[in-house]
């Protein structure tokens, strides 16, 4: 069972590695862009293991968070997907950033982004009819049922991801993005751009995202 939970740090930790993102957040410039004042202000994240969440593709993900916090109503909890993993090995992050804990899940790639089904993702395309995955970060938006059941709609929010509405990028179950895939192709199957869960883990996806949360997705 692909699904990899760490608990939050001791509150010395906590405080102490909520202290370094901060710091890290700032150091970027990544506080440029104002946040209307409607909107609370984004809590201190801590800083989740490497094991786990790699520091630097944790720091981009809580800067794109400020950056656009004046899109994103909850900035409680955010999804990571780390596309310089492999689809053989949980790359998912379900983060929660106000007690620490981190839940990850298997999940899949588009095929445009690697054409010769590697397990690895090649490249990153915003265009139509590219099948690829887009990078950036989303917001999570309502919910559908479609040709995959049901389904969350993702609105980009990034010039490298301002096509995923247009492009149906979602986030949907699928048979090939269950653990057993690995055990008789040792990767995943493929997408057409969408953020593709196993069938069994959408529920938990959905329940950690909600409406208004935040998802980002890069190859750091």
């Amino acid at each position: 069972m692909h699904n990899i939970v760490e608990t939050a740090p001791s509150r010395r930790a906590f405080l102490t590695s909520g202290l370094t993102v901060a710091g890290a957040v700032v150091a970027s410039g990544a506080f440029a862009s104002p946040v209307r004042a409607a909107v609370p202000a984004a809590p201190v994240a801590p800083l989740t293991s490497p094991r786990m969440v790699r520091p630097a593709l944790f720091r981009r993900a809580v800067a794109a968070l400020q950056a656009h916090g004046g899109r994103v109503a909850n900035r409680d909890r955010i999804a990571i997907a780390d596309f310089a993993a492999s689809s053989s090995v949980p790359r998912f992050h379900l983060v929660d950033l106000i007690n620490g804990q981190t839940t990850t899940l298997l999940v899949a790639h588009g095929s445009g982004s690697d054409p010769a089904h590697s397990g690895y993702l090649q490249r990153f395309s915003n265009l139509n009819g590219s099948n690829a995955s887009c990078e950036g970060a989303f917001l999570a938006s309502d919910y559908y049922v479609g040709k995959h059941g049901k389904s969350q709609r993702l609105i980009g929010l990034d010039p490298t991801n301002n096509n995923a509405l247009d492009r149906a990028i979602v986030i949907h179950g699928a048979w090939y993005s269950n653990a057993s895939m690995l055990r008789t192709h040792g990767k995943l199957g493929r997408s057409q751009g969408c953020f593709a869960v196993g069938e069994s883990e959408l529920a938990q996806v959905f329940g950690h995202l909600g409406n208004g949360r935040m998802l980002y997705a890069a190859k750091v």
